[in-house]
């Protein structure tokens, strides 16, 4: 191999790396947060802090506290435990996912010309656009979105 062409190649797989590692990857379709919306979240927090192992945390609502659920003897938050108030008041009472789409609005199109439900938003929550739907078999998701 010339001095010439090894000096190319190098080049190249030197911009190759560069632009891999200046990549990020999409956050489209992962997973960012679960949480439980249910009318005592008080009683339900100790519940599930008593038989996961979890311990938890308060998060001032004003007029009422939710709660972040924590790995045991951590600080790790990993849930979140909510009364059933406010912007939460038609939040079905189960654990819900929250997966991230590039847009909110138009997923929620989406699910609705394929046969499911939008229960919930769209609309902004903690910074977010949000919605929760149900698809056809019943099954509950929630969407985030910037």
């Amino acid at each position: 191999m010339s001095e010439e062409t090894q000096t190319k190649t190098e080049e190249e797989s030197k911009n190759t790396e560069e632009s891999i590692t200046e990549a990020k990857p999409s956050n489209i379709g992962r997973v960012e947060w679960m949480d439980l919306t249910v009318d005592d979240a008080s009683r339900v927090k100790d519940f599930y802090c008593s038989v996961v192992g979890w311990t938890s945390g308060e998060v001032d609502m004003g007029s009422y506290s939710d709660f972040n659920v924590n790995l045991p003897d951590t600080q790790d938050t990993i849930a979140g435990i909510c009364h059933a108030r406010n912007s939460n008041a038609n939040l079905p009472s189960q654990w819900l996912i929250y997966v991230r789409v590039e847009s909110v609005a138009n997923s929620a199109a989406e699910c609705e010309k394929r046969g499911g439900k939008v229960l919930d938003g769209p609309r902004r929550m903690g910074g977010s656009n949000f919605c929760v739907i149900q698809d056809p078999a019943g099954a509950v998701l929630a969407l985030l979105s910037d």
